[in-house]
């Protein structure tokens, strides 16, 4: 596995994993507990040394799964989770980013993680009701205290990001980014290149549908996350098969997966963008990280880059409420 480096230094593996699934989202788990206990230090193994989670998946639980999967490797890996949700009785109310929730969440992060510091750090959403400087003023008290190393955003828009950057220095930045969700490539992306931020693409194989085995007439059980996503329902998922034909067509011709095209085509955006797909299988942590030795051709990347001004994408990727929280 290759090595990559985010903001301030931090060096992981150039792909690493999402954990949400694991815990929620995606309908019932393949395998029970130790099974994706085994995942997680399968992908270890493998050279996979950067795994993300949040306080809000489960909530809790995949902060709980994490931590005892990383228990025996913990020199080994760089854990991400976040903080931003008002969570009570177990369900998330909204965001909040107040002083004071913020070091709640960090001290249970912390406890179910089983670790004393928290590698990084993200605001989950940003809370317009508190202003980033406060927020990025109460990670860096944490910071001070030892018990986190670096901060990140999640979905920040890039005046947000250049105001926290200003008060405490941003490692990272996570958004959605993939060959069919393309939104931080207008502002998020230079300022992250002008400010030294690493850039960690959530999603980065479109929920699935990059890897080209949802089929055109696929449906979603109610409690997934992508029955509520536009650009999965049925007209749409339809006329997206099109992007997906593409990429499964430059996968041929390169005797990889369409998968590991669209993983290749985002680390061939810049040295400082590091994917982190999310799988619940062994099999699947072994075809991302082949990604980062596919030998993708300049007119490949080319042609890639500009397949959704040709082809265009139908439907949001997130519902109303999801995009209104986003890019703030």
């Amino acid at each position: 596995m290759h090595i990559r480096k985010l903001g301030q230094g931090l060096e992981v593996s150039a792909v690493g994993l999402g954990a949400m699934g694991m815990s929620m989202s995606y309908g019932p788990n393949p395998g029970d507990r130790d099974d994706m206990i085994g995942v997680l230090r399968y992908a270890v193994e493998q050279g996979v040394t950067f795994i993300d989670t949040a306080e809000v998946y489960g909530p809790h639980d995949n902060e709980e799964l994490v931590g005892e999967a990383i228990a025996p490797v913990r020199d080994d890996v760089v854990v991400a989770t976040k903080f931003g949700f008002d969570i009570v009785d177990g369900k998330s109310q909204g965001v909040t980013s107040r002083p004071e929730r913020i070091r709640r969440a960090a001290e249970g992060s912390l406890k179910r993680l089983g670790v004393d510091t928290i590698d990084l750090f993200y605001q989950h959403r940003v809370d317009p009701t508190v202003p980033i400087e406060d927020v990025a003023g109460t990670v860096g008290e944490l910071v001070r205290e030892g018990k986190v190393k670096h901060f990140g955003l999640s979905e920040a828009g890039a005046g947000t990001i250049r105001r926290a950057h200003a008060v405490l220095p941003v490692t990272a930045v996570q958004s959605e980014y993939s060959l069919w969700t393309r939104d931080p490539e207008p502002e998020v992306l230079p300022t992250c290149a002008e400010l030294g931020i690493g850039f960690v693409p959530f999603s980065p194989l479109g929920k699935g549908f990059l890897t080209g085995t949802v089929a055109p007439d696929a449906t979603f059980a109610a409690n997934e996350i992508r029955a509520r996503v536009p650009r999965f329902a049925e007209e749409n998922l339809r006329a997206n098969q099109a992007l997906v034909d593409h990429v499964r067509g430059i996968a041929a011709r390169q005797g990889a997966t369409p998968g590991q095209v669209a993983l290749g085509w985002l680390l061939a955006q810049h040295p400082f963008i590091v994917p982190i797909p999310g799988t619940r299988r062994r099999e699947r942590i072994d075809e991302n990280a082949g990604a980062t030795s596919l030998p993708l051709s300049a007119d490949q990347i080319a042609d890639l880059n500009g397949l959704v001004a040709r082809i265009g994408v139908s439907g949001n990727r997130y519902d109303e409420a999801g995009m209104a929280a986003v890019g703030l």
